[in-house]
């Protein structure tokens, strides 16, 4: 049986400065890569002594490899290689419109080359036995993409709230509707690309109202984070974000079935950004698929309380040593 043994948020402040950063400053590689169209594409890697297996990280939106510094120290610490790469269009990824805080991607295809082409010039070379594949949100929907396109390349995935369907969810005629009043005020204004209603600029919120975790001390950090590192901030989505993200989740919905790998899915019960039903759905589809619920957590399972992230990474390294 697996020893785990993971920071709690009592220690986190403390074992940042003094284990984290050092290790991050000392054993994880950097760099950068072309992807789809020219968007510069960031990343990272590190690979443990005595390496047991290897795992892919497929972020969410908004989201940098910079804020999985912890998520990748447990995972190096259990003895798992570790390669993440920043999705286009956010974190330390180049942007593709005007404003760098748009939320922005023209097809969800794109970031599936771009994973394929991380695969082949980052991951392939510098791999230790086999690979696993761990999402969050948006990055679970690109990672089920990417294993429906290139079913060879994982071993087993990792599913951590992932964004299967949107709250709210709207009915189709509504949602098409808006989608189209939203592209016709772009045109409008003369613009390829703008923020879809309601959306704007990077715009920090503050704890008691956050609806993505419990923790007060992993928000705060990841919240400073945002502070010291401008450009890592992203705003809310476009309307071709969300044009394209409806679009990657229908085919998600009608291919699952064809998803075979053996696939971990942890659902978040007090989520309040993505559709637990739609997962439910998917999983069911999916031949090889454990559906986890983690009662009471909040969207962002793996910077949540201690209670609820701890169940969380203990499913998903037992699930990884299971199947690596």
């Amino acid at each position: 049986m697996i020893q785990i043994k993971l920071t709690t948020e009592n220690e986190l402040t403390r074992h940042m400065k003094t284990v984290i950063e050092p290790f991050w400053d000392t054993q994880v590689t950097h760099g950068q890569f072309e992807g789809q169209h020219g968007v510069p594409v960031s990343y990272a890697w590190t690979i443990p002594e005595n390496c047991q297996g290897s795992v892919v990280i497929s972020s969410g939106r908004i989201e940098s490899l910079l804020k999985y510094k912890e998520v990748i120290y447990d995972l190096y610490e259990h003895q798992l290689a570790v390669f993440i790469l920043d999705h286009r269009g956010q974190g330390l990824s180049g942007r593709m419109t005007d404003n760098p805080h748009h939320g922005y991607v023209s097809s969800f295809d794109d970031y599936v080359q771009d994973l394929a082409a991380f695969y082949q010039q980052v991951v392939k070379p510098r791999q230790v036995g086999r690979l696993a594949l761990l999402c969050h949100s948006m990055g679970s929907a690109i990672g089920a993409l990417s294993v429906l396109r290139y079913p060879d390349i994982f071993d087993c995935a990792a599913f951590c709230s992932p964004m299967f369907g949107i709250r709210p969810a709207l009915p189709d005629s509504i949602a098409n509707l808006l989608l189209w009043m939203s592209n016709k005020r772009s045109e409008r204004r003369g613009k390829a690309a703008d923020f879809f209603f309601g959306q704007s600029d990077y715009n920090p919120v503050p704890f008691s109202a956050n609806k993505l975790t419990h923790s007060q001390v992993r928000y705060h950090w990841f919240r400073r984070l945002y502070d010291e590192s401008p450009e890592i901030q992203l705003g809310g989505v476009t309307g071709q974000w969300l044009s394209a993200a409806r679009t990657a989740m229908q085919v998600i919905h009608e291919q699952a079935d064809q998803i075979r790998l053996p696939a971990l899915l942890l659902s978040a019960g007090a989520d309040k950004v993505v559709d637990n039903a739609a997962q439910q759905v998917v999983a069911a589809k999916m031949p090889h698929c454990s559906f986890t619920q983690i009662p009471g957590a909040e969207h962002e399972l793996l910077i949540e309380s201690d209670e609820y992230r701890r169940p969380t990474m203990e499913s998903i390294l037992r699930f990884f040593y299971a199947h690596l």
